[in-house]
């Protein structure tokens, strides 16, 4: 008789660094749901792809949101291109996120990001002499956007010159992100 085939994992199977799974993760936010990639297809053991991402216009919104974090992560001259060291970060900010709250760090973060990105912001109107401010509703790809990179600053200007490590400070920014509150 043939041997046996171990049968080929499923997209199911797929867990963020071998331990959270992506089934359980939703979004509460309807408006979002196309902008946050947390869906199964798009689950990753590593948010590492090496995908190019920026050729196709909104062609981003489909990288996964671990990934966008960790690219996010990279910005200020000395930590530009090490994305190991992100990824590093992510994964121990992750296991911090786990042992404060219990819950799946990946559920915690796509709360953060639905709580985080701005609903209303303001433009310029007019031009020359005069130019007032006006209200305008956010995009809510914009709102993923913004949400991302104020979390990444957050926690950057939080461990900068502290004993915290980066880590901890992205654990702390992700969670008060997600519950809510302004700290």
């Amino acid at each position: 008789s043939p041997p046996a085939i171990a049968p080929t994992m499923a997209a199911q199977d797929v867990k963020l660094f071998g331990k959270w799974t992506y089934d359980d993760v939703e979004v509460g936010d309807i408006a979002l749901e196309d902008w946050i990639a947390v869906k199964p297809e798009q689950a990753v053991y590593v948010p590492h792809t090496g995908g190019r991402y920026q050729v196709k216009k909104f062609h981003k919104a489909t990288c996964p949101i671990t990934e966008r974090l960790v690219c996010a992560l990279q910005f200020k001259g000395r930590n530009t291109g090490k994305k190991n060291s992100a990824v590093r970060i992510v994964q121990q900010a992750f296991e911090i996120i786990h042992l404060l709250t219990d819950e799946n760090p990946l559920q915690v973060l796509v709360n953060a990001v639905v709580n985080g990105g701005p609903r209303e912001d303001s433009t310029r109107i007019g031009s020359a002499g005069v130019a007032r401010r006006q209200a305008v509703d956010v995009s809510p790809f914009r709102r993923v956007n913004q949400a991302i990179y104020l979390m990444a600053q957050g926690a950057r200007a939080a461990s900068f010159r502290t004993i915290k490590s980066a880590a901890e400070c992205l654990a702390d920014e992700v969670i008060n992100c997600s519950k809510g509150t302004i700290n």
